[in-house]
């Protein structure tokens, strides 16, 4: 197995369309399944945030393009967490996962396109590696996590690799800020 955090990324990336496909085409495995997909996003989205992110803003030169994906990000984690309170037989259900899907698979193929690519030209092997180990480990930390289970400073953190000035508000008032930029 590849240590490359490009390759880890991406192999999340091919689980979570897999996961999809299934969500869509079985709709019996549902409920069993739902939070499954819920959590693997969240424990990459914060793993991705805390260790990848800041990495390819400040060392492969990717500002603009971790600001864009971390913004996707707010939007996903909305979208899940939205998901997750829907009856898995309902047409409500059908129909936020339809917008996960969209969503989520947008950001895949912009990322996949962007802020990948930056890391493997501008960083060396052995720092993707370090990357990719660090991006493991916070991501075993956070499997099991709902995106509502995220912390103040997680979204402090949010918000800097969005580079969204957000002072020193308050979990509530961070939130709607959040929100307000994962609509735009």
């Amino acid at each position: 197995m590849s240590e490359d955090v490009t390759d880890l990324i991406m192999q999340d990336h091919r689980e979570v369309e897999s996961l999809f496909e299934k969500l869509q085409r079985e709709p019996e495995v549902r409920a069993g399944l739902t939070p499954v997909l819920v959590t693997l996003l969240a424990a990459h989205s914060r793993a991705e945030e805390a260790e990848v992110y800041p990495a390819a803003r400040d060392e492969a030169g990717e500002k603009d393009d971790v600001a864009h994906s971390q913004e996707e990000h707010l939007l996903a984690d909305r979208l899940l967490g939205e998901l997750s309170e829907c009856d898995p037989f309902s047409v409500a259900y059908e129909n936020k996962l339809t917008e996960v899907v969209d969503a989520v698979s947008h950001h895949v193929k912009e990322e996949e396109e962007t802020v990948l690519p930056g890391l493997r030209d501008r960083l060396d092997h052995e720092r993707r590696a370090e990357l990719g180990k660090a991006f493991l480990s916070s991501r075993q930390e956070h499997l099991g996590e709902m995106p509502q289970d995220i912390t103040r400073d997680e979204m402090r953190r949010q918000a800097a690799n969005a580079d969204i000035p957000v002072g020193d508000k308050d979990k509530q008032a961070l939130r709607e800020e959040l929100d307000q930029h994962a609509d735009s």
